[in-house]
């Protein structure tokens, strides 16, 4: 249930319709902010202190978070997609559209394997997952939305592949629970994993997002307020376990 509800998510992007862009690029970094702190905040309160556990936070540890944030870093840069980025280039439209999409299929696939993992050490463990990844996924989408809107799809064919790749989570979610019930160990490898692919995504591609803006005083603290409130979210899930 949890990993349709994150693919139900990609049709956020019809809201683009209704809204301004100069107003859209305005709320896109509170969301942003919201959903980088979110992302923190599961990694750090919820993910890392579940994988530790009664071992403490050993070497094996350090690597598999690592590990997850090399990924990251491999599959964006082999993929060239950008969270909650709209673009602004005019070269070469139509290509970028469509390896926009193959980046959000294979971005969705880890998340439901993400997801899935989470739900195999503990339910609370998977809610809290699932509320971070559905925070980062609505300015995500909405931002997928224009990229295939410029790149030439118009609203049908926007809607059903962007929706199409969403679907990839919860074929992650089937994978990471087979692997799962089938490898004694695998959960606890995905969990760090899961939080160095967050760690990653927050610092790497969001918060870069807020830092390109002309720093202003209301808005510096009106994004900082959105951070702090995605954080204490995630904290309040803690009362879930």
């Amino acid at each position: 249930m949890s990993v349709v509800i994150v693919s139900l998510i990609s049709l956020v992007g019809v809201l683009t319709f209704s809204l301004k862009e100069e107003y859209l690029k305005k709320t896109l970094l509170y969301l942003v902010s919201f959903s980088a702190g979110g992302l923190f905040g599961d990694a750090f309160i919820h993910l890392i202190p579940k994988a530790t556990g009664k071992n403490g936070f050993g070497l094996h540890m350090s690597l598999y978070i690592l590990f997850g944030i090399i990924v990251s870093f491999t599959v964006e840069k082999f993929l060239q997609w950008r969270h909650c980025h709209i673009p602004t280039s005019e070269e070469h439209p139509h290509s970028f559209a469509y390896m926009n999409l193959f980046g959000d299929a294979v971005h969705n696939f880890i998340d439901g394997l993400i997801i899935g993992g989470s739900y195999l050490a503990s339910i609370p463990l998977g809610v809290a997952t699932t509320v971070a990844v559905v925070f980062h996924e609505i300015p995500q989408e909405i931002g997928d939305f224009g990229v295939l809107m410029y790149g030439g799809f118009n609203k049908s064919r926007a809607i059903f592949f962007n929706f199409s790749t969403a679907l990839t989570a919860i074929f992650g979610a089937i994978v990471a629970l087979s692997l799962g019930f089938l490898i004694q160990d695998f959960t606890p490898c995905l969990i760090p994993f899961a939080a160095g692919n967050f760690i990653y995504v927050a610092g790497s591609d969001l918060i870069p997002e807020l830092r390109r803006e002309e720093p202003r005083l209301l808005k510096s603290a009106l994004q900082l307020t959105a951070f702090v409130l995605g954080v204490l979210v995630l904290f309040s899930l803690v009362f879930l376990e």
